[in-house]
This record gives structure tokens, sequence and C-alpha cells, in this order.
């Protein structure tokens, strides 16, 4: 049992003689050793969330992982505010919450640790107190120039912690904010879940903030101005009588969205083709006329190149 002990405690000998070898053992006392730092110094931890759990008594619980060890952050700490009232009644509302965590699977999580079990290696943490944090520090906190670090009209990084058809929701410096489609670009945006993804990182601009303190704080952010509109010079190329490859991006009450290849948004009323016209299908468009001051193309849909099946 000694000789066990001594070789466990004995460094590795590697091919290297100046290189010391980590065992997993090893790393795992590094990282407990920093987990422990940030829960005396109250560190914002970031971590992935990568599961959903209901505790013996029915509660919801997430699970975020941060460098191989597990932490549980109770439904209450997730900052998940939902309304509730009457006239917002969805049904049951810890369905809703679970409905809200299964998008945000695989997204990244900033988390202040609340607890530690040292024997079991166990970790309780909030992303309520990390986000609120944030706040203070990004939208209340001011610079050396006394200017707060985001404000309106800056672009800034921002976590894609989940997507739907028509909607993108991001969290940026400790705020969660919905950016619809209509702000996601100026292209014909059909299924935003087709150009982002959760646990993304990407570029938007703030253009309103509202709120006097970290827990009335909201705002508005769109990313399509920090792309820029290129239909507007691709549209100098389209010609009226011409006809162009395109994709149904979206059909809504009788009008038919479509991006043409040539990088210009297209509107349709009619098809000329037998059959019924579908998203995502390959069409062939004519252009009746240019409509400059909404920066499209209008004309018809002559025939389905391809359907979408």
């Amino acid at each position: 049992m000694a000789n066990e002990t001594m070789n466990l405690n004995t460094p590795i000998l590697t091919l290297d003689s100046d290189t010391v070898l980590e065992t997993a053992q090893s790393k795992a006392d590094l990282i407990w050793h920093d987990i422990q730092n940030a829960y005396r110094t109250r560190k914002i931890l970031t971590g992935i969330l990568g599961g959903i759990e209901k505790t013996e008594a029915g509660s919801l619980i997430a699970i975020i992982y941060y460098k191989d060890y597990r932490a549980v952050i109770p439904i209450s700490e997730m900052m998940i505010n939902l309304i509730q009232d009457e006239t917002h009644d969805y049904g049951d509302f810890s369905l809703r919450q679970n409905k809200v965590l299964n998008n945000m699977l695989g997204c990244e999580i900033d988390f202040v640790i609340k607890g530690l079990d040292t024997k079991s290696r166990s970790i309780v943490a909030s992303r309520k107190d990390a986000m609120l944090k944030k706040r203070q520090i990004f939208y209340f906190d001011q610079d050396s120039s006394g200017q707060n670090k985001i404000h309106e009209d800056r672009i800034v990084q921002a976590r894609v912690i989940a997507v739907a058809e028509k909607v993108v929701r991001a969290e940026i410096f400790g705020v969660e904010t919905s950016i619809l489609a209509r702000d996601l670009s100026f292209d014909w945006l059909g299924d935003a879940r087709e150009r982002f993804q959760v646990g993304e990182h990407i570029l938007v601009r703030i253009l309103a903030i509202q709120g006097d303190s970290p827990e009335t704080l909201s705002i508005h952010a769109d990313v399509k101005s920090v792309e820029g509109n290129t239909s507007k010079e691709n549209l100098k190329n389209c010609r009226v009588q011409g006809k162009y490859a395109g994709t149904v991006e979206d059909i809504h009450k009788g009008t038919v969205f479509v991006r043409l290849e040539l990088g210009v948004n297209a509107i349709a009323h009619s098809c000329y083709d037998s059959r019924t016209v579908g998203k995502k299908d390959k069409v062939s468009f004519v252009v009746t006329h240019i409509d400059e001051e909404r920066n499209v193309a209008v004309g018809i849909i002559t025939r389905i190149i391809k359907q979408n099946i």
C-alpha cells in the first residue's frame, strides 16, 4: 500500500527529461483550485448549458459544464423572465420555462458560484447574479472618459442563445433581447435557423437602452445595420424585363418573397407555373419594374425550376 502511494506521488518519467506530464487527476485538481478561487472572489465564469433535469421535488435545474465540472443552476437563478398574467396565459408556467431552456441547450452561460461541496466537488451557481453584475459593469459603470462601456449606436459582440424561424434570441453582456427577422438582414430571410446557430457569436448594433438600474434594464439591437445593405448596390445590375433565377424565401398573404441569385430582394404577386409555389423553391423570375424606394425588384414568377420537396 505504501508503494502504491509512493508511485502516485512520484512524477512521471517522460521521454523529454525537462517535461512535466500532467495526469488527469492533477489537471482536475488545478481546475478545482481555480473554481474555489472564483467562489471566493465571486468571479464570473462561462460554461455551456449542457442539460436540463428535474429534482426529486420536481423543480427544474439547468446543468452547466465548466472544464469537465458540472454546475447546477436552479431555474429561479436562470433569469428566465416570463410574463405571467391574464393576458399572457400560455399554459403551465414550468412547461414554458422548460421550453425556453430546451431552445437554449448548447449556448454559453455566464454564472457566479453560490456554493461548493469540496468532498463531492459539486457546484451550485447563479446565472442571475452574473447577468446583473455584467449589466452594472457594462451599462452603468463609466470608463476613464466618463462614458458607459455600452451605449446606443455601439457595435458589440453578442451570444446567440436561441433561434426560431423568425427571431434570434441574443444575450448581450448580461441582457437578453429578441432580434426579429426584419432586423437580422436586409436580405429576405425566410428562416433565421438557416443562418444563425445557438452558441455562435455575432456582431450587433445597440439601437436603444432603457432602464435606470440593472434589474430594469432592456435593450434593442439589430444585426443588419452592421452587415450593410448589399441589395441596394446589386439592384443597379437588375434590368426591367430581365429574367433571373432566385429562391423563394417566404410567402405571406399571397405575396411571394424571392431572393434573386444576383443578390437582390424581389417580390411577386403571381406565378405562371401551374404548380403551387412553396418556400425554398428555385424559380425563374421576370422583373417588371424596380421599386427604388424599397430597394426591391417587382415582377412575376414564370416557372418553378426546382421544387423543394
